[in-house]
């Protein structure tokens, strides 16, 4: 079910604010810190096992400034085949510019499907994190309608995060998910193979949902 009113948008104009305000960095993507941006990265690659055959078709969705790009060029993560995709034109043309011969789309995924079983693997950083001024019910309605929506183009699994509820204090603007809400719709509706992470300190964690056993 696609949310009738929208009220996603507002995330995204948060986002392009950012942009405006701090430029193309980690605070440009609200990101608070660098270091835990790329602990993030890291985090979201994670879900691909090391055995993997190479190349990896991937596409980071929302992928905002392109900075999980950045990370893998900067580490030298071998053999992934990126793809970007996000709702925002001004994110959009900045990856184009910055990344030219990259593939990115602007594409609303809840108008627009994507290809079945087009990437390998499809990861959602941040997607989740905030909710601004969205109710809690009307986010968990928008992220679980964006899982269903990608779930079908993910031919070996995804990777997203939200913010824990396992914390001392829960900020308003943000999208805090009890992880038995989020498993019983998993199970229900995408896959019952997962993993959650939340070892990486943190206050959020990430799930790892797989078409098959990860062996």
């Amino acid at each position: 079910m696609v949310p009738a009113d929208r009220g996603y948008h507002e995330i995204i104009a948060h986002y392009e604010d950012c942009l405006a305000r701090h430029g193309d960095n980690h605070r440009g993507v609200d990101w608070p810190r660098a270091d835990e941006a790329e602990l993030r990265y890291d985090v979201m690659l994670g879900i691909i096992p090391a055995q993997e055959p190479r190349p990896v078709r991937i596409l980071d969705f929302g992928c905002g400034a392109g900075h999980l790009l950045d990370f893998i060029r900067h580490r030298g993560v071998p053999g992934l085949e990126y793809h970007g995709l996000d709702l925002s034109a001004r994110f959009t043309a900045l990856c184009q510019e910055k990344f030219p011969g990259v593939s990115f789309a602007r594409t609303d995924v809840l108008e627009t499907p994507l290809e079945p079983m087009a990437y390998d693997y499809i990861i959602i950083n941040g997607v989740f994190t905030e909710k601004r001024s969205l109710s809690h019910g009307r986010m968990w309605d928008y992220a679980r309608a964006v899982l269903r929506a990608v779930w079908p183009s993910a031919r070996r699994g995804a990777a997203f995060n939200v913010m824990s509820t396992h914390v001392d204090w829960e900020r308003p603007d943000l999208f805090h998910l009890p992880l038995d809400a989020l498993m019983a719709f998993l199970k229900a509706e995408l896959s019952r193979h997962c993993a959650i992470r939340q070892d990486y300190g943190l206050h959020e964690y990430t799930a790892y949902v797989y078409r098959e056993p990860n062996r």
